[in-house]
């Protein structure tokens, strides 16, 4: 792993850039598909469905949360990273792995734009942010840094890690597709 980490006065300094992030129309920049554990791929679109999620994404065999039920809980089916933070603390991209986060896109993930039930237009397919919150996590600390992940907990309300999202209707987004937040 790179150990070219970002400080948190770098962070904190670049705060007022991320927050004015677009509140809609967000040009996705990245689309990622994580078919294992640690495993990830470029791509150049994504398909999504309510019931499988990203095809082939590890949400249906692996999932980090469950429902009630046991099932792989809907909720953690796409994340949206915001592309301001992806790039700020993405530095070492020869040898620190991506995210992992399916869609990288210059959007304002807070809760005040994206509360919770919000649907989004993701190309031709719709999402609905999650009651779930999408935390820094260890892998984060150790790959972007431990400030890094400080500087998302200390902001839970900005979702600086981004939001996750249930697919609500099944569709298709490409590189360059926009989000659309629907009101």
């Amino acid at each position: 792993m790179g150990q070219d980490h970002i400080s948190r006065a770098e962070l904190d300094a670049a705060l007022p850039h991320v927050l004015a992030a677009p509140k809609t129309d967000a040009i996705v920049a990245d689309l990622c598909l994580r078919p294992a554990l640690n495993k990830r791929q470029s791509m150049q679109n994504l398909r999504f469905s309510v019931g499988d999620g990203i095809a082939g994404d590890r949400w249906q065999s692996l999932p980090w949360l469950r429902d009630a039920a046991g099932l792989p809980h809907r909720g953690i089916q796409v994340s949206i990273l915001p592309l301001r933070v992806f790039d700020l603390v993405w530095r070492d991209r020869k040898t620190t792995p991506h995210p992992g986060d399916p869609i990288i896109a210059d959007l304002d993930t807070s809760i005040a734009n994206l509360p919770i039930g919000t649907l989004i237009r993701a190309g031709t397919g719709l999402l609905r942010v999650s009651e779930v919150p999408n935390l820094g996590c260890v892998k984060w600390k150790v790959r972007y840094g431990e400030a890094a992940l400080r500087w998302v907990e200390s902001h839970p309300q900005l979702r600086l890690r981004g939001v996750l999202c249930a697919v609500e209707q099944d569709g298709e987004i490409r590189l360059g597709d926009r989000l659309q937040v629907l009101r």
